[in-house]
């Protein structure tokens, strides 16, 4: 069985998908790891599609995801390559610098007691 590859693009060129490299995946693992130990979280699941790479936080597995972290490169020079999107689907934080936007969801672990 001969398998046919078809493309829009370039004949014979496959789309390349976008991950997230691993001084990007460091930052991102060493807050999961932080809300893991405090509870909050407890799964996550890594996608890498042809235009976003995403990183999908869960407090448990059967769940749609609390917060995704995303990466498209196409709004780079646009509104940010980064993002942070709620479980409702809105944009919590958007930005260039991934630490900047990551800071969002770190503030949620810090909470005062009563």
């Amino acid at each position: 069985m001969n398998v046919v590859n078809i493309s829009l693009e370039s004949p014979g060129k496959m789309p390349e998908k976008v991950a997230f490299q691993r001084l990007e995946l460091a930052p991102i693992l060493v807050l999961y790891g932080r809300m893991v130990a405090a509870g909050e979280w407890r799964d996550y699941g890594i996608s890498c599609l042809n235009e976003v790479a995403v990183f999908s936080i869960f407090k448990r597995t059967a769940e749609n995801p609390l917060y995704r972290i995303e990466k498209r490169p196409k709004l780079r020079n646009k509104q940010g390559m980064y993002a942070v999107i709620g479980m409702q689907g809105q944009v919590l934080k958007r930005g260039n610098d991934l630490k900047s936007v990551l800071g969002m969801l770190e503030r949620r672990l810090f909470r005062t007691v009563d």
